[in-house]
Protein backbone atom coordinates (compact mmCIF):
# COMPACT_ATOMS: atom_id res chain seq x y z
CA UNK A 1 0.00 0.00 0.00
CA UNK A 2 1.28 3.45 -0.65
CA UNK A 3 0.11 6.92 -0.58
CA UNK A 4 -1.26 7.05 -3.82
CA UNK A 5 -3.57 4.14 -3.26
CA UNK A 6 -4.57 6.07 -0.13
CA UNK A 7 -5.66 8.81 -2.39
CA UNK A 8 -7.62 7.02 -4.53
CA UNK A 9 -9.23 5.24 -1.81
CA UNK A 10 -10.50 8.58 -0.17
CA UNK A 11 -10.71 10.91 -3.34
CA UNK A 12 -11.53 8.30 -6.03
CA UNK A 13 -11.97 11.57 -7.97
CA UNK A 14 -9.70 13.86 -6.77
CA UNK A 15 -6.47 14.55 -9.46
CA UNK A 16 -3.29 14.09 -7.88
CA UNK A 17 0.39 14.09 -8.21
CA UNK A 18 2.99 13.20 -5.78
CA UNK A 19 6.76 14.40 -7.27
CA UNK A 20 9.71 12.88 -5.20
CA UNK A 21 7.19 12.22 -2.54
CA UNK A 22 5.39 15.27 -2.44
CA UNK A 23 1.59 15.67 -2.96
CA UNK A 24 0.44 18.20 -5.49
CA UNK A 25 -3.16 18.41 -5.34
CA UNK A 26 -5.05 19.44 -8.56
CA UNK A 27 -9.18 19.01 -7.08
CA UNK A 28 -9.60 22.86 -5.49
CA UNK A 29 -13.23 21.07 -5.38
CA UNK A 30 -12.16 18.32 -3.15
CA UNK A 31 -11.17 18.81 0.21
CA UNK A 32 -7.65 17.21 0.45
CA UNK A 33 -6.87 14.32 3.07
CA UNK A 34 -5.11 15.67 5.87
CA UNK A 35 -1.94 13.23 6.60
CA UNK A 36 -3.73 11.74 9.37
CA UNK A 37 -7.04 10.73 7.26
CA UNK A 38 -4.06 9.35 4.78
CA UNK A 39 -2.38 7.28 7.23
CA UNK A 40 -5.45 5.97 9.05
CA UNK A 41 -6.42 5.02 5.15
CA UNK A 42 -3.53 3.35 4.45
CA UNK A 43 -3.55 1.13 7.99
CA UNK A 44 -6.81 0.32 6.84
CA UNK A 45 -6.10 -0.32 3.79
CA UNK A 46 -2.97 -2.97 4.74
CA UNK A 47 -5.26 -4.38 7.22
CA UNK A 48 -7.89 -5.18 4.63
CA UNK A 49 -5.39 -6.44 2.38
CA UNK A 50 -3.98 -8.66 5.16
CA UNK A 51 -7.13 -9.95 6.32
CA UNK A 52 -7.85 -11.31 2.23
CA UNK A 53 -4.18 -13.57 2.51
CA UNK A 54 -6.70 -16.65 2.58
CA UNK A 55 -8.52 -15.59 -0.78
CA UNK A 56 -4.94 -15.19 -2.28
CA UNK A 57 -3.55 -18.64 -1.03
CA UNK A 58 -6.45 -20.38 -2.26
CA UNK A 59 -6.57 -19.05 -5.71
CA UNK A 60 -2.62 -20.47 -6.23
CA UNK A 61 -3.63 -23.75 -4.60
CA UNK A 62 -6.57 -23.72 -6.73
CA UNK A 63 -6.67 -26.90 -9.59
CA UNK A 64 -6.25 -24.26 -13.01
CA UNK A 65 -9.60 -23.04 -14.46
CA UNK A 66 -8.75 -25.29 -17.33
CA UNK A 67 -8.77 -28.26 -15.59
CA UNK A 68 -11.92 -27.21 -13.78
CA UNK A 69 -13.65 -26.78 -17.11
CA UNK A 70 -11.89 -30.10 -18.41
CA UNK A 71 -13.65 -31.32 -15.41
CA UNK A 72 -17.19 -29.91 -15.98
CA UNK A 73 -16.89 -30.76 -19.91
CA UNK A 74 -16.45 -34.51 -19.30
CA UNK A 75 -18.73 -35.06 -16.33
CA UNK A 76 -21.61 -32.75 -16.41
CA UNK A 77 -20.79 -31.52 -13.40
CA UNK A 78 -17.97 -31.14 -11.17
CA UNK A 79 -16.83 -35.27 -10.20
CA UNK A 80 -16.73 -36.11 -6.92
CA UNK A 81 -12.82 -36.11 -7.13
CA UNK A 82 -13.15 -32.51 -8.67
CA UNK A 83 -15.12 -31.42 -5.82
CA UNK A 84 -12.81 -33.16 -3.11
CA UNK A 85 -10.10 -31.14 -3.68
CA UNK A 86 -12.19 -27.47 -3.75
CA UNK A 87 -12.97 -28.64 -0.48
CA UNK A 88 -9.05 -29.40 0.34
CA UNK A 89 -7.72 -25.81 -0.69
CA UNK A 90 -10.91 -24.35 1.05
CA UNK A 91 -10.11 -26.42 4.75
CA UNK A 92 -6.63 -26.07 4.11
CA UNK A 93 -7.18 -21.54 3.45
CA UNK A 94 -10.34 -21.12 5.41
CA UNK A 95 -11.66 -18.03 5.78
CA UNK A 96 -11.29 -16.47 8.96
Amino acid sequence: MNIANALRSLCPTAEFALVNGILEWHSPDITQPTEAEIQAELARLQADYEAKQYARDRAAAYPSIGDQLDDLFHSGAFSTEMAAKLQAVKDQFPKE
